[in-house]
């Protein structure tokens, strides 16, 4: 621990990903212009994100927009990822050849935006690691084996004996995909990355392997109040629990589940969370982020009532005043809604209910006083109570919450504060993974006011937004407002999504809509017009020279075509690297030719670092060789890379080359 505080000491030397406050410019005219752009902005909260899907934004037709306050201004129009042209890499690659890093400037290479170059993509390994990926790999591409794999290492466990069954596990896949047993002998790994220009997102990614029956029996008794599960009138299916889908591994390759036991296994997985927190700032000096899932930390059945809540407050909006989304996008001010209650008189509860309303000039963000509620002291029963428009009565949005489990609920959220503090103290960031949908209402709740807490100066905690969601676009704009409204840095993980064919299921068995976008291609448009409106928003920022690092958006994807989009985006609209307002992250032992040639060429990059002993990380190897059956043309092209370089250095008499990196990550 000393050796980790006292590494963790020494990152005031190495630039930090998403910085402090830039200085103000005292240009009155540009200030002026500014202001009149956010009053704008702030006027159309929902609207700028339909501006940029309608007028701004035609992802299909790949023609795009960029906005000075409300006046459209056409941008030279984006290459899409997959027509960007060989003769394009070769100018650019040529251009940054001709123009080499300064003297005394960290190395840099050029960028092959093709990822073609095996080179760049496996310098980071020896020869025997890339001869075992390729091994992997071939393994991968065999369907039978990969569907089998779970019961087939459990036999070769069982024939071998514990230390032959490490042996082949450290020299196959858990060399592949896992970085180490634990937090100090991951250590080299990661300085390794480093010193390819990569940074960590660390995960202890030990799982429980229980059988199917016992994860619908705890799913099922943590998912219902001990009061009974009562569907009152316009309660929501979707936030109930369902034998059926109690399982939550059911059709899900790429996410770790947890599955709520008692409290002392939460406060465990706290521990656990903050332990990451240490290993990461010892290793990485301030640049490196850790993986947290609210599942682990509390009983799922407040997620659940909470989600429930979220989305009964807005049709209770929507009955009264028409529209859609979330309270805040209806523009609504206090004195709406007074007027909304002015037939019920003098009525003590409803006068309490508008003092409690959250609200600045621009109008209402929340019904509910949510800062309470991540301070800890809120009793959840009282605080989600709304008047009935017509009686005046005060009607509750949730169920009846015996006082054991609103404990339960304060002490989810005391842990998640402690997670939190430590990051902030040990100046970590911290990524909040998505999860189901019917839990995701109040994830995101919760982070966004973790994110009002504590991303004050920069962002510490980053939410993760899933773009197979039809909402997600609406979702990202409401948030990127309040962060704005409320002056917190932002920060937003994108990912693809991990729970699509469960979620599919799910909703047509309990017959609510399918909250999926319908094809890949609309999950694609739906990323890119997403990030798109990102980099829209930071980049009015960055000309107002306001702070662009408020918005901090990582570009989670394995998909070099979206990878290469947000390169294209950044280049057309004037945001670099060094801004340091983008990063891209793969995992571990995944796509390695996307994200040391991004790292090496000065982008922000990272790898999603699992660790964990060997026999206790079988469930993630598991899912790690599902997904890469499900990416077959993927594992094509990294095959092929792979077997490239391998020819190329035992044609060199390179077989026993030694990896050795110069380079410092942005």
């Amino acid at each position: 621990m000393a050796l980790l505080r006292s590494l963790s000491a020494q990152r005031t030397a190495i630039s930090l990903v998403y910085g402090r406050n830039s200085s103000k410019s005292s240009n009155s005219l540009a200030a002026a212009a500014c202001r009149s752009f956010h009053q704008r902005d702030r006027r159309s909260t929902i609207t700028a994100g339909e501006r940029a899907s309608s007028e701004s934004t035609n992802v299909i037709n790949g023609a795009r927009y960029l906005h000075s306050g409300d006046r459209p201004m056409q941008a030279s129009t984006l290459v899409q990822p997959d027509l960007v042209s060989s003769e394009t890499v070769k100018r650019e690659s040529s251009s940054q050849e001709k123009n080499p890093s300064p003297a005394g400037s960290p190395q840099r290479d050029p960028l092959d935006v093709t990822f073609n170059d095996p080179i760049a993509a496996f310098k980071s390994k020896t020869t025997g690691e890339l001869m075992r990926a390729y091994l992997v790999y071939m393994i991968c591409s065999s369907e039978k084996l990969v569907e089998h794999n779970m019961t087939l290492l459990k036999l070769a466990r069982n024939l071998l004996g514990q230390k032959l069954f490490v042996l082949l596990m450290k020299s196959s896949f858990y060399g592949h995909f896992v970085a180490g047993e634990n937090r100090h002998t991951i250590v080299p790994a990661l300085e390794r990355l480093r010193s390819f220009g990569v940074k960590p997102i660390l995960d202890y990614s030990v799982e429980e392997d229980i059988t199917q029956e016992e994860a619908e029996k705890r799913e099922v008794e943590s998912s219902v109040s001990s009061a009974g599960d009562k569907k009152e009138e316009g309660s929501m299916p979707q936030y109930h629990v369902d034998k059926s889908f109690a399982d939550r591994r059911y059709k899900v390759s790429s996410a770790r589940t947890y599955f709520y036991l008692n409290e002392a296994t939460c406060e465990r997985n706290m521990e656990i969370f903050i332990k990451c927190l240490e290993a990461v700032s010892g290793a990485t000096f301030g640049t490196g982020i850790t993986a947290i899932k609210l599942t682990a930390l509390g009983r799922p059945q407040l997620l659940l009532q909470l989600s429930e809540v979220i989305m009964r407050t807005r049709k209770y909006m929507e009955d009264m005043v028409g529209g859609q989304g979330n309270v805040l996008t209806h523009h609504k001010t206090i004195k709406d809604l007074e007027k909304y209650y002015a037939t019920l008189g003098d009525n003590k509860d409803v006068k309490e209910f508008l003092n409690n309303v959250t609200s600045d000039k621009e109008g209402i963000l929340h019904l509910f006083p949510w800062s309470g509620i991540v301070d800890e002291d809120s009793q959840l029963s009282d605080t989600f109570r709304v008047p009935d428009p017509q009686t005046g009565q005060m009607r509750r949005l949730i169920s009846q919450i015996p006082p054991k489990e609103e404990e339960m609920f304060r002490n989810m959220i005391r842990r998640l504060n402690t997670i939190v503090k430590a990051a902030a103290d040990l100046d970590v960031r911290i990524m909040v993974d998505a999860e189901q949908t019917y839990f995701q209402p109040a994830i995101s709740r919760i982070t966004l006011e973790m994110m009002r807490k504590y991303n004050k100066d920069k962002a510490i905690v980053f939410n993760t937004y899933q773009c197979y969601l039809r909402e997600t676009f609406r979702e990202v704009n409401t948030d990127l407002e309040q962060a704005k409204r409320q002056n917190f840095y932002f920060g937003a993980k994108l990912v693809r999504g991990a729970y699509m064919d469960q979620e599919r299921d799910r909703a047509k068995s309990l017959g609510y809509p399918d909250p999926v976008n319908p094809t890949y291609e609309a999950t694609t448009d739906m990323y890119h017009k997403t990030l798109a409106e990102c980099l829209r928003r930071i980049k009015l920022m960055k000309d107002c020279d306001d702070d662009a690092r408020k918005i901090g958006i990582m570009v989670a994807s394995h998909n070099e075509d979206t990878v290469r989009f947000a390169i294209q985006q950044m280049k057309e609209i004037g945001i670099s690297p060094e801004d340091k307002v983008i990063c891209f992250g793969q995992l571990l032992g995944m796509c390695d030719y996307i994200t040391f040639p991004l790292g090496q060429a000065g982008y922000s990059a990272y790898k999603y670092i699992p660790y964990g002993p060997v026999e206790e990380v079988l469930p993630y190897l598991s899912r790690r060789a599902q997904e890469n059956k499900g990416v077959l043309k993927k594992i094509k092209k990294e095959k092929r890379l792979l077997l490239s370089e391998i020819r190329r250095r035992l044609m060199r008499g390179q077989l026993f080359y030694k990896p050795k990196g110069n380079y410092v990550p942005i």
